[in-house]
C-alpha cells in the first residue's frame, strides 16, 4: 500500500513538474483589407519572424475573405509581415503577452514605387469569384495601359461588346452600370461613349454582380456592372495623363489626379474628346407580304461631335470613426448627324423614286452631386451607420430638318430630361460570424419630354403641327426597405436577404389632358452560397430582378427623322420580374478558370417591336415577352510562361421567346453567344505585344435577329522612364475598311432588312504618364447611393 501511495505521489509530482515546464503558446489572427477599394484581400502572404533574430517562424496565405489565423506559437515577441505583390508591405509588432493577439484590420495600400522585375514571383490573378459576384482585376492587366475602359470590358467574364459598342451582360442589354458602387451621370445616357473615352488605367477592377444582394436596387434583369476607379491616394499627390489619337475618330485626352493632406483628400479625373464627322453607307428594304409593295432605301449617314466629362470625390476624415465625403460628376456632349438617301417605292409594279435629306444636331448634359456621412462605432470599426443624399439633373435635345422629295418639308424638336432626389440610410452590424445589414431608400424622379413638329407651308414659313406636339411629364417615386445577412464559416459563406420596393407612377399628357396613375409593390429575395475548396470555389445563387421602363422607352415623342421608319416610346409600360438561378466553379491559382451556368425566366418583359401602317414602319415597346434563357459561360487566363499569357472569355446561350403583339403570336428560339480571345507577350526590355480576336453571334429577338460581329486587332507598347510612362500603337480590323451589320425583322405582314456599314479599320496611338509620390491612402465611404433601379435608355 505504501509503495502504491509513493508511486502515485511521484506520478502527480512528475505531472505537475511537466506542466510547469510546458511553455505557453499564443494565437495571432486578423483580416487583410485592400485600402484602395475597402475589400478583403485573399491570398496575401502572412509571415511571422522572431522579433530579436528576424529568423522566419511560420507563414501562410489569407483566405478568400482576407482572414488569417496562426496558432500554437511560443509566447514571445514577433514581427508580423503582410505582403502582396504591388502593395506596400505592412509590418506589425506582436508583444506575445496575450493568449490571442488579434491585430484586427490590416490595411494594405498600393505601392507607389516600381517593383523590380526579380521580385515578382507570381502574377496577381486577374479574376476573383466572390459569393455574389465575379471581378476582373484591371490594375493587374498590363494591357490596361494601352486600351480604353470599353476595350477592357471585352475581357471581363459574362460581358460582351458588339460592333455598335453595345455592352451586354449575359446577352442582355438590361442591366445597370455603377461607378464606385453608385449611379453616376457619366453612365446615365450612353455608357459606351464614356468608357470609350476613359483610359483603362483609371480603373482598379470591374465587378459583375449576377446575384445582387438586398442593399442594391432591384432593377436590371441581368445584374449589375460596378466599375471601381483608381483611388490609391496617399499623403502627397499622384496622377496620370493619357493622350490618344485615332485615325478615324480623332483625339481624346484624360487626366487623373489624387491629393491627400492630413485629413483632407481629393480624387478627380476628367477628359475631353472630339469625333470628326464620319460617313457610313446603309440600305433599308421592306417587303409588304399582303400587298404587292416594296420599299428600298440606300444612302449614307454621317455623325460627329465632342464630349467632356469630370468626376470628383472629396473626403474629410474627422477622426478614426467619422468620415464625410462629397461627390460631383458632370458629362456634356454635342453631336451633328444626318443622312442623304434615295428611296424607291414599288406599288403594283409602278416605281417611284425620290431623295430625302435629314440634317440634325443634338446634345446631352448631365450632372450629379452627393453627400455621404459615415459613422463607425468604437466596439467595432466595421459597424457602420451611413446617411447619404444625391441630386442629379440630366437633359438632352434633338433637332432635325427633314426634306422628303415626295412630300412637305418638316422639322422636329425634342427636349427631354430628368431631375432626381435620393436619400438613403444604411446600417451594418458585424457579429462574430454574422454580418447584418439593413436600410431604407427614397427616390423622387421627375422626367419630362417637350416635343413639337413644324410643317413648311407654301409661303416658305413653318407652321406648328398640333397632332405631333405634346408636353409629357412622368413622375416616379420609389420607396424601399432591405435586410440581409452574411454568415461566414470555415469553408462556407452564406448571404441572403430581401428587399421591398413600392413604386408610384404619375404621367400627364398636356395636349390631350390624359393622366396615368399606377402603383406597384415588389418583394425581391436573394440567396448566395459559396463553398471554398482547395484553391477553388463553388458558388450558387438565386435572385429576382425587376425590369422597370426608362424614359427612352416611355417617351411618346415620335422620331420621324426617317419618315418611312419612325420610332416612338410607350408611356403605358409596366415593370416585369425576372427569376435567375446560377451555379459557378472558379479556380484562381497561377492562372484562373471560371465556369458558370445560369437559367432565367420572366413574363411580361419589355420588347422592342415593329408594326406597319400603310408603307410606314413604326418601332416601339410593349410588355409582351415571355423569356427563358439557359447559359454557359467560360473565362480563363493561362500563363504559359512568365512572359506569355492567354485570356479566353466565352458564352453560349439557348434562348426561347414568345409573345402576342397586334393580334399576332410570335415565337422565336435559337442559340446565341460570343467569344473573345487575346494573347500577350512581354519582352525583357519593356516591350509588350498583343493580339486579339472576337466573335459575337446573331442575337435572338422576338421578331427576328440582329447582326453578328467578327473583330480582330493587335497592339504593341513600350514602357519608359522607369515604368512611369508607356507608349502604345494599336490596329483594329486593318484588312477591311467597313464591317457590315444586318438586322432582320420578320412578321406575317412584312419583312425588313437593314444593312449598316460601320468603320472597322482604325489605327491609334496612345501615351500614358504617371507622376507623384504618396504615403497613405484616402479613406472613403463603404456605403453610398447606387440608383440601379431604372433601366434608363436600354433598348433590349
Amino acid at each position: 500500500m505504501k509503495i502504491f501511495l509513493l508511486t502515485a505521489l511521484a506520478c502527480i509530482l512528475s505531472a505537475l513538474s511537466f506542466a510547469q515546464t510546458t511553455p505557453p503558446t499564443i494565437t495571432v489572427k486578423g483580416i487583410v483589407i485592400d485600402s484602395a477599394i475597402n475589400k478583403p484581400m485573399g491570398y496575401a502572404t502572412i509571415a511571422i519572424t522572431d522579433a530579436v533574430t528576424n529568423a522566419p517562424v511560420k507563414s501562410m496565405l489569407t483566405k478568400d475573405d482576407g482572414v488569417f489565423e496562426i496558432s500554437k506559437l511560443p509566447a514571445k515577441a514577433y514581427k508580423l509581415s503582410v505582403l502582396f505583390v504591388g502593395y506596400r508591405t505592412k509590418v506589425l509588432n506582436i508583444s506575445g503577452n496575450k493568449a490571442i493577439e488579434d491585430v484586427g484590420t490590416v490595411n494594405l495600400s498600393p505601392s507607389s514605387k516600381q517593383l523590380k522585375e526579380v521580385s515578382v514571383v507570381a502574377a496577381r490573378p486577374l479574376m476573383k469569384q466572390e459569393v455574389d459576384r465575379i471581378s476582373y482585376d484591371v490594375l493587374a492587366d498590363p494591357e490596361s495601359k494601352s486600351l480604353s475602359a470599353l476595350d477592357m470590358l471585352r475581357k471581363v467574364p459574362l460581358l460582351s461588346v458588339d460592333a455598335n459598342d453595345a455592352i451586354k451582360l449575359r446577352g442582355s442589354g438590361n442591366y445597370k452600370i455603377l461607378l464606385n458602387g453608385k449611379e453616376s451621370a457619366l453612365m446615365a445616357r450612353n455608357p459606351a461613349d464614356i468608357l470609350k473615352a476613359m483610359p483603362g488605367t483609371n480603373i482598379v477592377k470591374i465587378e459583375v454582380i449576377t446575384t445582387p444582394p438586398a442593399k442594391y436596387d432591384a432593377e436590371g434583369l441581368a445584374g449589375i456592372i460596378n466599375i471601381i476607379t483608381s483611388k490609391n491616394a496617399d499623403q502627397g499627390y499622384n496622377g496620370s495623363v493619357n493622350a490618344y489619337y485615332n485615325t478615324v475618330f480623332g483625339y481624346r485626352t484624360n487626366l487623373n489626379l489624387t491629393l491627400k493632406q492630413g485629413k483632407f483628400g481629393i480624387n478627380a479625373f476628367g477628359g475631353v474628346g472630339n469625333r470628326r464627322d464620319v460617313n457610313t453607307p446603309f440600305t433599308n428594304s421592306t417587303e409588304f407580304l399582303k400587298q404587292p409593295s416594296t420599299i428600298m432605301q440606300s444612302g449614307s449617314n454621317y455623325n460627329g461631335g465632342s464630349n467632356n466629362y469630370v468626376s470628383t470625390e472629396l473626403s474629410f476624415e474627422a477622426d478614426t470613426l467619422n468620415l464625410l465625403t462629397g461627390t460631383f460628376n458632370y458629362y456634356k456632349s454635342n453631336n451633328t448627324q444626318g443622312s442623304n438617301q434615295l428611296t424607291m417605292q414599288v406599288d403594283n409594279g409602278i416605281a417611284t423614286n425620290y431623295n430625302t435629306t435629314n440634317i440634325g444636331s443634338g446634345g446631352y448634359n448631365g450632372g450629379d452631386f452627393g453627400l455621404n456621412y459615415q459613422h463607425g462605432f468604437k466596439r467595432n470599426k466595421n459597424q457602420l451607420l451611413t446617411a447619404s443624399y444625391k441630386y442629379s439633373n440630366n437633359g438632352n435635345s434633338t433637332n432635325n430638318n427633314v426634306s422628303p422629295g415626295n412630300t412637305t418639308d418638316y422639322r422636329q424638336f425634342n427636349k427631354a430630361g430628368s431631375k432626381e432626389h435620393t436619400t438613403q440610410l444604411d446600417y451594418v452590424h458585424p457579429l462574430k460570424a454574422i454580418t447584418i445589414e439593413a436600410g431604407g431608400k427614397m427616390i423622387n424622379r421627375a422626367n419630362f419630354s417637350n416635343f413639337r413638329n413644324d410643317i413648311l407651308t407654301a409661303s416658305g414659313e413653318y407652321v406648328n403641327d398640333p397632332t405631333q406636339t405634346n408636353d409629357f411629364d412622368y413622375k416616379q417615386d420609389v420607396y424601399s426597405l432591405y435586410n440581409s445577412y452574411l454568415l461566414k464559416l470555415d469553408k462556407w459563406t452564406f448571404k441572403s436577404g430581401a428587399r421591398f420596393e413600392r413604386t408610384d407612377i404619375k404621367a400627364n399628357f398636356s395636349s390631350t389632358a390624359t393622366n396615368l396613375d399606377q402603383g406597384f409593390n415588389n418583394l425581391v429575395p436573394s440567396v448566395s452560397i459559396q463553398r471554398s475548396l482547395t484553391g477553388s470555389t463553388l458558388t450558387f445563387g438565386f435572385t429576382q430582378r425587376i425590369q422597370r421602363p426608362g424614359i427612352y422607352q416611355l417617351n411618346p415623342f415620335v422620331n420621324r427623322s426617317n419618315p418611312l421608319y419612325i420610332t416612338v416610346g410607350n408611356p403605358s409600360l409596366v415593370p416585369a420580374v425576372n427569376n435567375n438561378f446560377e451555379l459557378s466553379y472558379g479556380r484562381f491559382t497561377k492562372g484562373s478558370f471560371n465556369l458558370s451556368s445560369s437559367y432565367s425566366f420572366a413574363n411580361n418583359t419589355i420588347q422592342n417591336l415593329a408594326s406597319v401602317n400603310g408603307n410606314v414602319t413604326t418601332t416601339s415597346f410593349a410588355n409582351v415577352g415571355k423569356n427563358k434563357n439557359l447559359a454557359l459561360d467560360l473565362n480563363m487566363t493561362i500563363p504559359f510562361t512568365p512572359k506569355l499569357n492567354l485570356n479566353v472569355n466565352a458564352e453560349i446561350q439557348q434562348v426561347w421567346l414568345k409573345g402576342a403583339f397586334n393580334g399576332q403570336f410570335y415565337s422565336n428560339s435559337g442559340q446565341q453567344g460570343h467569344v473573345f480571345t487575346n494573347a500577350s507577350y512581354k519582352f525583357d526590355d519593356g516591350f509588350r505585344i498583343g493580339a486579339n480576336i472576337g466573335f459575337d453571334s446573331r442575337y435572338v429577338l422576338l421578331q427576328g435577329t440582329d447582326n453578328y460581329y467578327l473583330g480582330y486587332g493587335a497592339n504593341v507598347s513600350k514602357e519608359m522612364f522607369g515604368k512611369k510612362a508607356s507608349i502604345s500603337l494599336y490596329a483594329n480590323g486593318p484588312f477591311s475598311k467597313y464591317i457590315k451589320l444586318d438586322f432582320r425583322t420578320i412578321t406575317d405582314d412584312f419583312r425588313t432588312t437593314t444593312y449598316n456599314y460601320q468603320i472597322f479599320r482604325t489605327f491609334g496611338l496612345s501615351f500614358n504618364y504617371k507622376f507623384g509620390k504618396l504615403n497613405s491612402t484616402i479613406k472613403k465611404n463603404q456605403r453610398g447611393i447606387n440608383n440601379d433601379d431604372s433601366s434608363g435608355g436600354s433598348r433590349n
